[in-house]
């Protein structure tokens, strides 16, 4: 599996710097691997034009700091554990963790949102002091489309108080249209989303409700969005990630880019 993300890395670097007709403001890309794959930093090139940073999987609410405790948080990922890992981003918010979350508050009987926009809000902050850029997820679920503007609200409002949007980038995902055999917004739907968003955070929006070829080159074009944060890049067959695919994916979103 270290060999796996290793590849990814070289390959992704590789393969961006032979890309044509990228944006002079573009930047590329960040790879979130799971902490046991973050050996993949030892596989960055120098000096290459499209060099990848590395990312973790959300950190811990508390961090090492001098004078205060000195790391005794097992089983967690502290922001600075992650700086020494290699990492300068983190992904904090994703619906995954949000419904980890939400699972441990279930098993309580109780209903713990306010607490998980309190956790997450905890976890940016940790991330910010520590050097990190945070890439923000927020979306709405398939029961919540009906109130799609007011949980993004919440979610935006909470989970981002009193954080300097300078060190956010956030990325829209419409959780009810992630994975196999679902249908994405369209783009239209995708710019309504990101006009909102900017008007409530001012901060980059990437999107990352299924960035795919196929419609990557729609929402290239969107005005409103700065970049795509992809899982997979086939969701049939061999369902994965797969770094030829990525960069197919990223000529198309190129290709809207440039003809907006």
């Amino acid at each position: 599996m270290q060999y796996w993300a290793s590849t990814i890395v070289s390959s992704l670097e590789q393969g961006l710097s032979r890309l044509t007709g990228m944006p002079k403001d573009f930047v590329f890309p960040v790879f979130f691997p799971e902490a046991h794959l973050l050996g993949a930093a030892q596989a960055k090139q120098p000096d290459v034009p499209c060099p990848i940073e590395i990312g973790c999987q959300s950190v811990h609410t508390q961090d090492t700091m001098a004078g205060g405790n000195f790391g005794a948080f097992t089983t967690s990922l502290p922001a600075n554990a992650a700086v020494e890992l290699g990492c300068s981003w983190t992904l904090i918010g994703h619906s995954e963790q949000r419904s980890k979350l939400a699972a441990m508050y279930q098993l309580a009987h109780c209903d713990g949102s306010h607490a998980i926009h309190q956790i997450l809000n905890q976890q940016v902050k940790q991330a910010v002091q520590a050097g990190l850029k945070v890439l923000f997820c927020i979306g709405e679920k398939a029961d919540e489309v009906n109130r799609t503007e007011s949980v993004l609200v919440e979610q935006l409002r909470q989970g981002l108080k009193d954080v300097d949007p300078n060190s956010i980038v956030l990325a829209y995902e419409p959780i009810w249209a992630i994975g196999p055999g679902k249908t994405p917004p369209s783009a239209e739907k995708i710019r309504e989303i990101a006009i909102l968003v900017k008007k409530l955070y001012s901060a980059p929006l990437v999107y990352g409700g299924g960035l795919k070829k196929e419609n990557a080159a729609s929402i290239g074009a969107i005005e409103e969005i700065d970049g795509g944060l992809i899982a997979l890049t086939r969701f049939s067959g061999e369902i994965g990630f797969y770094p030829d695919e990525y960069l197919e994916i990223v000529r198309n979103y190129i290709g809207g880019v440039n003809n907006i």
